[in-house]
């Protein structure tokens, strides 16, 4: 009897230990092991990044646009070492309007502050005005939005809860749907942070010398008012700080970070945190492409009460990006860790680093517990979308390095019907590609597809075509720098891989990077319910 439960003990422990064991990226790791760090910190499209400090505890949010679920939450022990942890949006809002694809559209330039206990994210949704979501426990639910300001062109609010207690919100405007940008804005709030209660005042108008100034950012140290503002575009523009002792201005103006003699191209947008001992940091992206917005952390120091970033390697008195750096002292050393990848299906959920095309329905997938799969349902896809991109069920996630490979095994059952089911891989953007498993009167067969014009309602194009022998088929798409470039492959056993297709250069979505996951979808005529199973998803060398 002793044994037996010496045994259980063991193997329970060694589950737990399993469990909570950090994962570590095969394709991309930041944390050099040394006490030094590489950038970017995160190879991820974690887009228009901002941070908070709780104590010791670092949290993370970023864009994420009509993705479901939004306002990814990552969180630090050391500023390099990142998990995601959770979403403060389970559903985009207006549910109605979000339960379509809505590209380009929803999440812009979220900001994070911890204020009196509680977190607090403030974002911008161009169409509809600024929303404010807020909690005390990060990893667990937070509470309904509230519109805190509506309005069109609305964005890139942040608060500011000055000495006194008074609240304050800044944001920009976007073109598109307010007619004016380069424009910042200062408004007063509730104390609670939940209401406007002004029209605000332009507190700086950067049409002269800083053209697209927007993602503010609100600090206030030393009896100075900051507003940190990106500026000159995303792919080449440089960080913009502007600092007065009137919350309303006038605003003293200077560049702080610009690309300068490095590749780092368009180095803004981002969040000013301090450690506890306090050392200052700053957390900023990098636009690449097809990659997406990648995250980069710099050295951040004072001098005359301006921000100092990275390094001036050019003695122009504006800092640039640094490669790499000694990291952040938090006074401990933590375990090496990044975001989840691979997904073998063996949880109670899918994983957190998955998201949807548009809201989730409850019927477009099964993870049961007891099962170590994931079983995607053939949704209709109806006559009049042309293509992928405004399938709302897609399944996605971001791409995590420059070179990787994902590979995963699906097990297509069309439930009696002999056409119209199809499941499969796919690389998503602008353009995307697919790697699919279908059924006709014949039996199984596979195809790569690719869309190039998906966005303008292009319709696929079969680049290549094979028969299976059944209804199971392994897929993999190698992804290779520095232009994205994909390869798909197909094995019947899981060993023994043959190219298919040709070569497809993945491009960014509206706003966003390329993305890669999974479909199941049906054809309106087909005869009703199937579905396809998946083994694993994984993200390898």
């Amino acid at each position: 009897m002793k044994l037996y439960s010496f045994l259980f003990t063991l193997i329970s422990t060694t589950l737990i230990c399993a469990q909570n064991k950090p994962y570590v990226s095969e394709v991309w790791v930041a944390d050099n092991g040394d006490g030094t760090y590489k950038n970017p910190i995160l190879y991820s499209d974690y887009s228009d990044p901002d941070v908070a400090r709780v104590g010791d505890d670092y949290y993370m949010t970023s864009s994420s646009f009509n993705s479901a679920p939004g306002l990814p939450i990552l969180h630090s022990k050391d500023m390099v070492n990142w998990k995601l942890i959770n979403h403060a949006l389970p559903e985009q809002v207006p549910v109605e309007v979000f339960n379509v694809p809505q590209h380009g559209n929803g999440v812009w330039a979220p900001a994070i502050r911890f204020h009196k206990g509680e977190l607090y994210i403030y974002w911008g949704d161009p169409d509809f005005g600024i929303y404010m979501v807020k909690t005390k426990d990060p990893k667990g639910k937070w509470e309904e939005p509230i519109l805190v300001m509506p309005g069109k062109g609305l964005i890139d609010p942040c608060p500011l809860w000055d000495d006194n207690g008074e609240a304050y919100l800044v944001h920009a405007y976007a073109g598109s749907r307010a007619g004016v940008k380069s424009l910042i804005s200062v408004n007063k709030m509730n104390p609670e942070g939940t209401k406007v209660l002004d029209r605000g005042v332009h507190v700086f108008d950067g049409h002269e010398n800083h053209k697209t100034v927007e993602g503010t950012k609100f600090y206030k140290r030393n009896g100075y008012y900051y507003i940190f503002a990106p500026a000159g575009g995303v792919p080449i523009g440089w960080q913009l700080i502007l600092r007065s002792k009137n919350i309303y201005g006038p605003y003293e103006e200077k560049i702080v970070l610009e690309q300068g003699s490095t590749k780092t191209n368009g180095p803004h947008q981002g969040a000013w945190v301090d450690t506890p001992n306090g050392e200052s940091w700053f957390y900023h992206f990098q636009d690449l492409e097809a990659y997406g917005r990648i995250i980069h952390l710099q050295p951040m120091s004072w001098k005359n009460d301006w921000p100092v970033m990275g390094k001036d390697f050019d003695g122009n008195g504006v800092g640039e990006p640094v490669a790499s750096h000694k990291k952040p002292n938090v006074g401990k050393t933590y375990p090496i860790e990044t975001p989840a990848e691979t997904d073998n299906f063996d949880g109670n959920d899918i994983g957190l680093q998955w998201q949807w095309n548009a809201n989730s329905d409850v019927v477009w997938h099964a993870k049961f517990p007891h099962k170590d799969y994931l079983r995607l349902f053939s949704i209709i896809v109806p006559e009049d979308i042309p293509n992928l991109w405004m399938v709302p069920s897609l399944l996605l996630q971001k791409f995590p390095a420059p070179d990787f490979t994902t590979s995963t095994k699906i097990t297509l059952v069309p439930e009696g019907a002999t056409n119209g089911k199809t499941a499969g891989l796919v690389v998503l953007g602008m353009n995307y590609a697919t790697l699919s498993i279908s059924v006709d009167e014949k039996g199984y067969f596979i195809k790569q597809t690719e869309a190039i014009g998906a966005i303008n309602g292009a319709k696929e194009q079969t680049n290549a075509e094979e028969r299976l022998k059944n209804n199971t088929a392994y897929f993999r798409v190698e992804v290779s720098a520095p232009d994205a470039m994909c390869q798909f492959s197909y094995s019947e056993n899981g060993k023994n891989y043959k190219k298919i297709g040709k070569p497809f250069k993945a491009i960014q979505g509206k706003w966003v990077g390329a993305k890669v996951g999974l479909f199941s979808v049906s054809t309106p005529d087909a005869k009703r319910y199937g579905y396809a199973d998946v083994d694993y998803f994984k993200i390898t060398k």
